[in-house]
């Protein structure tokens, strides 16, 4: 009995043990490299909004990755060359709206997935509406670059 007890008290310090680090709060890496990851998106996304704010349409190429594609909340899609065509254009993007509720997620060492919230101003309207975010950044060679967005418009409250 007293084996079997051993055994049992193993096993689930083991299950535990790798249940918690395949869980650690934000993904399947440890927490440290997190807290990396979201410094790193967190300059990435800075360093977006001054090459968008330069209209260096070269450094942004460099950004997004070649397979990039963005939905819009219509559901309209862009690749990567219309997504910097509406940045340098002075399009109310994500990318450098401000934003609220920004949370870092990494699924793995190459791989982040960046939630936020952000008013982006309807141009046509002349009004701002909330919505939140979606976007996928993937680590290639050494750097990161983002590979996806999408956003998603909230309803207006009364």
């Amino acid at each position: 009995m007293t084996r079997r007890r051993a055994l049992l008290s193993a096993a689930l310090t083991t299950l535990f043990a790798t249940s918690a680090r395949a869980h650690p709060g934000h993904g399947i890496v440890g927490p440290g490299e997190v807290a990396a990851a979201e410094r790193e998106i967190v300059a990435f996304r800075l360093a977006m909004a001054e090459a968008i704010a330069a209209r260096d349409a070269a450094r942004l190429r460099g950004m997004f990755a070649a397979s990039f594609v963005h939905t819009h909340g219509s559901g309209r899609m862009d690749g990567r060359d219309a997504r910097i065509v509406a940045a340098i254009a002075g399009e109310p993007l994500i990318d450098t709206a401000p934003v609220t509720e920004l949370v870092v997620r990494q699924p793995g060492p190459d791989t982040a997935v960046v939630t936020g919230r952000s008013p982006i101003l309807n141009v046509s309207e002349g009004r701002a509406y909330d919505f939140r975010w979606i976007q996928v950044f993937v680590r290639t060679d050494g750097r990161w670059q983002l590979a996806a967005s999408q956003a998603t418009r909230l309803p207006v409250l009364s």
